[in-house]
């Protein structure tokens, strides 16, 4: 959860995995392993100098759960969910969409 929370805050603030890591002191291939999961247990030291480089409370990387900044999905998105369950289209065929929705994401942070 810890390095899912470190790739999404550094993407919301467009930083590269190469500039974070050279601004918090740590290797890259280190912070890659933190945000893909490898490491699931980096220092408190570490994730404090990621924290500090992001602008971030460290709770904030160590949230495991909803809080009140978190948006729960509004009902058109979960009517949507409903009408693909219904059409028999399974979650792992939604898969196929992830390229589609990495480009809608960087058009919606170009914009």
């Amino acid at each position: 959860m810890i390095g899912r929370n470190i790739y999404e805050i550094r993407m919301k603030k467009d930083f590269t995995l190469s500039e974070l890591a050279d601004r918090a002191g740590v290797s890259k291939s280190y912070l890659s392993n933190i945000e893909r999961n490898l490491n699931r247990n980096p220092s408190i030291q570490v994730i404090r100098k990621i924290a500090n480089v992001l602008d971030v409370d460290l709770k904030v990387l160590l949230k495991t759960g909803l809080t009140e900044d978190d948006q729960l999905p509004d009902n058109e998105w979960i009517e949507l969910v409903h009408e693909l369950q219904k059409s028999g289209i399974k979650k792992e065929q939604l898969q196929d969409f992830k390229q589609v929705i990495e480009f809608i994401k960087w058009q919606n942070r170009s914009n």
